[in-house]
């Protein structure tokens, strides 16, 4: 029935969130079997419901390096794949969430998530690719609410992504200033990213082609359509009124300007 939905209504790429309890690298036995088998649980329904994206964040290495996190997260993502079934028939692609990169966070440096695409690829035969989050970006010190922020950003993601694989991208604005390492989303205009530069964001030629989905709070209702609505007028042509094209008010002044319509009688020979 999905599946049906989706081709009348046409979305999309569908994406779907892990669990935020998955920790894949964590090293305590107890979290890190509870997160094997959780993550395998979301391989196969993600796989059951067609979708074409599974989110999920790099998780923490309290208690080892961030090298022996960003290993025990990879063979994690392994072990679980392995188990997954049928899960290699579906084309599920595995997109690493970018993270704000507070404490043991994995995933705050660009440079951390390629290397457990790196090995993953070598390890696995899940495709893994990235999911770009607005609000992470900006608390983790990649500054995207600036003109000069973004454009350095994006080359950033070039050289180190690579932009083809970047395959969605969270939209949520901050609540906490570039830098912060604290993670507060925010609606669309109402934080530190501003509707300035989420104008930038949607308009750069590297990334309007790209999905975008909201985060955003919703404290009271119509909060999530307010947010979708302001996140396409600020994606959106700005909109110019009839007078800035030196057009009337009303359409009785506009017919003032059309010639009058001429009747013509042909005379039948």
């Amino acid at each position: 029935m999905l599946r049906r939905a989706r081709e009348r209504l046409d979305l999309y790429p569908l994406a779907i969130h892990a669990n935020y309890l998955v920790n894949l690298a964590s090293v305590d036995p107890a979290i890190r079997e509870r997160s094997i088998a959780s993550f395998r649980g979301e391989l196969e329904r993600a796989a059951d419901i067609g979708a074409e994206y599974l989110v999920l964040h790099p998780g923490s290495y309290k208690g080892q390096s961030l090298e022996e996190g960003i290993a025990a997260f990879v063979l994690g993502l392994r072990d679980a794949a392995a188990g997954a079934a049928g899960m290699m028939k579906t084309g599920v692609t595995v997109l690493l969430e970018n993270t704000v990169g507070s404490g043991a966070q994995i995933g705050g440096r660009f440079e951390e998530l390629r290397a457990i695409r790196d090995y993953a690829v070598q390890l696995t035969d899940v495709p893994v690719g990235y999911c770009l989050d607005t609000c992470h970006l900006l608390a983790a010190g990649y500054d995207v609410s600036s003109e000069a922020g973004l454009r350095e950003t994006v080359r950033e993601v070039g050289r180190v992504l690579g932009i083809e694989n970047v395959k969605l991208i969270h939209a949520n604005d901050s609540k906490t200033p570039f830098g912060s390492h604290v993670d507060r989303h925010a609606n669309i205009g109402e934080g530190h990213i501003g509707k300035a530069g989420f104008r930038r964001i949607l308009a750069h030629p590297k990334l309007r082609g790209k999905p975008f989905i909201l985060e955003t709070p919703v404290e009271h209702d119509g909060d999530d359509r307010l947010n979708l609505e302001n996140l396409k007028k600020l994606g959106g042509r700005p909109e110019r009124p009839p007078q800035a094209l030196g057009l009337p008010h009303n359409l009785e002044d506009l017919k003032k300007l059309c010639p009058k319509s001429r009747t013509t009688t042909t005379k039948s020979s």
